[in-house]
């Protein structure tokens, strides 16, 4: 069973579980069918609003941790954007009363820190276009001590606590700790987990294969001739967000191919699209590498820029999906 008595445990599942409803709220109040398409601002509003949440309990709870994050505050400072400042200072005093623009700005540009021997890395909202679309987003959070991932979360409001699609219901939150396994429960407050474990499929024609719902987050026509090598029957299931590491955990899927995409041949995966769902997978006894086979590096800043994209497995299939 996953070590709750341990406060860095207990600190990342809160900070997790209150940022993911916060956004659920402002979902729920800004997301509607009449949007227009470019309209970003809910999550825009959402994202910062989680950061500075989160901010501000690490803060409070571990002082001299710092949070490496991927927003900061200085387009929030435009006079165009007060409005937005304004909307995320609302939200945020839903949970910390008397906040202030200033606090709230503080808080969010703490996630500027700089990696270190122990620090935290949050993404805020991990899928974004499946957050307005009503269907897959995380909060991802994670704590690293010398360079390795010990404590990883995931709160996916879309997901049930046995790793199933369902919009609307009660929403899952998964947390891994180094040697401890990784374990699910509801996201609205239960305290009873569940251990997952990754599937036992080792014919790669069974495997499901997962891959980022946006066609221009990953190379389509590789990932279809990888299949093909493969022999694997089954269409990619195509989610949003590291819900797909929460997924594979469960034994809901096989494979998580994150390949490179041609429209950014250079792109570095950043730390905390990572962090969360590598500790998770592996915690529940699958394996996480890039594209060739080498760990990932969290040593190397706010990018891994060590490897080249991700592929994580059950463990079972990863050699033969490393050799196609």
């Amino acid at each position: 069973m996953i070590k709750l008595n341990s406060a860095e445990i207990r600190f990342a599942i809160k900070a997790a579980r209150q940022a993911a409803l916060l956004v659920k709220d402002i979902q729920s109040q800004m997301v509607t069918d009449s949007m227009t398409k470019g309209d970003k601002s809910p999550v825009t509003i959402a994202d910062f609003a989680s950061q500075a949440l989160v901010s501000h309990l690490l803060q409070s709870t571990f002082p001299s941790d710092p949070l490496v994050a991927e927003e900061d505050s200085q387009s929030l400072q435009l006079p165009e954007n007060q409005q937005t400042l304004e909307a995320i200072t609302q939200f945020v005093q839903t949970r910390i009363q008397n906040a202030t623009q200033n606090e709230v700005s503080q808080w969010i540009d703490y996630g500027n820190s700089q990696p270190s021997e122990r620090f935290w890395t949050l993404d805020p909202i991990d899928g974004t276009k499946g957050f307005l679309r009503g269907e897959q987003y995380a909060i991802a959070f994670a704590m690293l001590v010398d360079g390795q991932v010990e404590i990883g979360v995931l709160a996916c409001p879309n997901l049930t606590d046995d790793q199933q699609p369902e919009i609307g219901g009660a929403g899952s939150l998964i947390v891994a700790q180094r040697g401890q396994g990784a374990w699910s429960t509801e996201l609205t407050g239960r305290i009873d987990f569940n251990q997952l474990h990754v599937s036992s499929v080792s014919d790669p024609a069974q495997a499901r294969f997962l891959r980022s719902f946006e066609s221009g987050h990953t190379n389509v026509s590789q990932l279809d001739l990888i299949g093909q090598a493969l022999g694997v029957e089954a269409d990619p299931v195509r989610l949003d967000s590291q819900a797909k590491y929460a997924i594979l955990a469960g034994g809901r899927g096989d494979a998580l191919f994150r390949l490179i995409s041609p429209k950014a041949p250079n792109y570095k995966e950043k730390i905390w699209d990572q962090a969360a769902g590598s500790i998770v997978c592996e915690e529940a006894g699958g394996r996480v590498t890039d594209l060739d086979g080498k760990p990932l590096d969290f040593t190397q800043g706010r990018t891994l820029s060590n490897n080249r994209g991700i592929l994580a497995t059950n463990d079972l299939l990863h050699e033969k999906a490393l050799q196609a």
